[in-house]
C-alpha cells in the first residue's frame, strides 16, 4: 500500500493511501474547525454547518446530492467533534470522480437555503433533545464542562437549544468565512485511488481559494469539579475525569494503556472487580481520549441507587491499587489490546482515510503504523503505575446524574483515593 501527501500553493493538503485490490474507494474533506473553534454565542454552529451540508448547492438542490451519490451506490455523509468536521463519501472506483464534485460543490457553493435552515433547525432541536433524554450521553456532556468550565473545549458539540434557535444564515456564512480555510482542510482518500488524479481535481476545485489563517483555539485549562442532577431514573449514572496528556504527547499511550487495563475489556480490573465479583453493575469502562493540548482519562458506570455508593467507593480503590499493584502481564495485555484493535481497525478504506486525515492534521506527515507501534511498546510498567499515582493525587471532574442521595462527593473520593 502507497502513501503519499501533496500540498497545494494555498495550504490545502491531499493525502491518499492505494490499497491494491479493492474496487471501492473512501474520500472525504476533513476541516480543523469544531465546537472548540466557536465562539460563546456561536456554540453549536459547526454542528448546525454540517447539518446544512447536504441541503443544497448553487448547482444541485437536497435532493439531487442525494440521488447522485445513490444513483451510483455510494453514500455520504458527514460529522463534527471539537476539533474537526468531516464531509466524507464511499464509492466505486469509477465514481471517485463524482464523490470529489460532489464534496467541493457542498463545501464551496452551499446555498444555505432560509426554508431549509429552519427545517434542519428543527432536526437539531430534536437531536439535543434525544440527547438530554440520554442519561450516558448527557453526563459525558456534562463532564466536559465540569473539566473545562467557561471554555470551548467544554461546551457541547450540538449546542444549547437557545443558541441553535437563533441562528441566522449570516451567522453561518461567517463561521465559513473564519475557519473554512484550504491551509485548514485535508483530502484524504483510501482505496481504489490515484493520487496524481486526486492532486489535480483538489487544483481544480479547491485550488483558487484564498488562506484565512490558522488554528485560533485557545489552549485549555483542566479545571475539574462536580456536578450532580437528581432524577427519577432507574440507574445512578457515575463519569469521573482525570486530565491527561494530548495526542502530541508521547504519554498519552501511557494513558491509553493504563485505561485499557484498568477498564478496557472483560478482563480489566474495574470489569473484574466491580460487575464480575460484585454485580454492582451491568455497564463500566474508562478510556482515554485527547485534543491537541489535553486529554482526558475518564471512569463511567451505571447502576442502582441503592449501589452508587458502593460502586464509587470500590472503583477508587481499583484505581489506587493500579498504581501499586499493577503487573507486567496486564500491562502487556492493554498493549496487545491496543495495537490488536488499532490494526483491526483499518481494515477498511473509512478507518483508513479517517487515520491519515487525522495524523496530518497532527503532524503534517503520515508516520508508519510501525512508528505507533513502537511508542506503544516503549510504554513500561513503571509509566503506567506513576500516571496512576498522577491522577490519584492530582484534580477531577465528576458528573451523577440519576437517583444519586447516596452518592459520594468528590472531595470524598479523592480522600479515599489519597488515603
Amino acid at each position: 500500500m502507497t502513501q503519499r501527501l501533496s500540498t497545494l500553493p494555498n495550504g490545502f493538503r491531499i493525502v491518499t493511501e492505494a490499497m491494491p485490490g479493492l474496487e471501492s474507494a473512501a474520500l472525504g474533506v476533513w476541516i480543523t474547525a469544531g465546537g472548540r473553534h466557536e465562539q460563546p454565542e456561536q456554540n453549536g454552529i459547526a454542528h448546525f454547518l454540517e447539518h446544512m451540508a447536504f441541503k443544497g448547492t448553487g448547482s444541485r438542490s437536497a435532493l439531487q446530492i442525494a440521488e447522485e451519490i445513490e444513483d451510483v451506490g455510494g453514500y455520504i455523509n458527514a460529522y463534527t467533534s471539537r476539533e474537526m468536521t468531516a464531509f466524507y463519501a464511499r464509492v466505486l472506483k469509477a465514481d471517485v470522480d463524482l464523490a470529489m464534485e460532489l464534496i467541493a460543490d457542498i463545501l464551496l457553493d452551499p446555498v444555505f437555503d432560509s426554508r431549509e435552515i429552519e427545517v434542519e433547525r428543527g432536526v437539531i432541536l430534536q437531536e439535543i433533545g434525544q440527547v438530554l433524554d440520554t442519561p450516558d450521553d448527557v453526563v459525558f456532556d456534562w463532564l466536559q464542562e465540569v473539566a473545562y468550565p467557561e471554555q470551548a473545549l467544554g461546551r457541547s458539540i450540538l449546542g444549547p437549544s437557545e443558541r441553535v434557535s437563533g441562528f441566522s444564515r449570516d451567522d453561518l456564512l461567517r463561521f465559513v468565512g473564519e475557519h473554512y480555510g484550504p491551509e485548514r482542510m485535508i483530502l484524504s482518500a483510501a482505496g481504489a485511488v490515484d493520487h496524481e488524479r486526486l492532486v489535480a481535481a483538489a487544483e481544480r476545485l479547491f485550488g483558487g481559494m484564498t488562506a484565512k489563517g490558522g488554528d485560533t483555539a485557545t489552549p485549555a485549562s483542566f479545571t475539574g469539579g462536580e456536578l450532580r442532577v437528581a432524577k427519577g431514573l432507574e440507574q445512578a449514572h457515575f463519569a469521573m475525569a482525570f486530565e491527561t496528556a494530548g495526542y502530541r504527547d508521547d504519554a498519552i499511550y501511557t494513558a491509553q494503556i493504563l485505561s485499557t487495563a484498568l477498564g478496557g475489556g472483560m478482563s480489566s480490573r474495574l470489569f473484574q472487580e466491580v460487575r464480575e465479583r460484585r454485580g454492582l453493575c451491568y455497564t463500566i469502562f474508562a478510556q482515554t481520549g485527547a485534543y491537541a493540548d489535553t486529554g482526558l482519562t475518564t471512569i463511567y458506570a451505571g447502576t442502582s441507587a441503592e449501589e452508587i455508593g458502593t460502586l464509587a467507593a470500590v472503583t477508587m480503590d481499583e484505581l489506587r491499587r493500579s498504581a501499586e499493584d499493577m503487573t507486567e502481564a496486564e500491562v502487556a495485555r492493554a498493549r496487545a489490546q491496543m495495537k490488536a484493535g488499532m490494526l483491526m481497525g483499518l481494515e477498511s478504506p473509512s478507518s483508513r482515510a479517517e487515520r491519515l486525515a487525522r495524523v496530518v492534521s497532527i503532524w503534517n506527515r503520515i508516520p508508519p503504523l510501525s512508528e505507533t507501534v513502537q511508542r506503544i511498546d516503549a510504554v513500561t510498567l513503571e509509566d503506567v503505575t506513576a500516571l496512576a499515582r498522577q491522577m490519584a493525587s492530582g484534580g477531577a471532574a465528576l458528573t451523577l446524574y440519576g437517583p444519586i442521595d447516596r452518592a459520594p462527593s468528590l472531595e470524598a473520593l479523592r480522600e479515599r483515593l489519597a488515603a
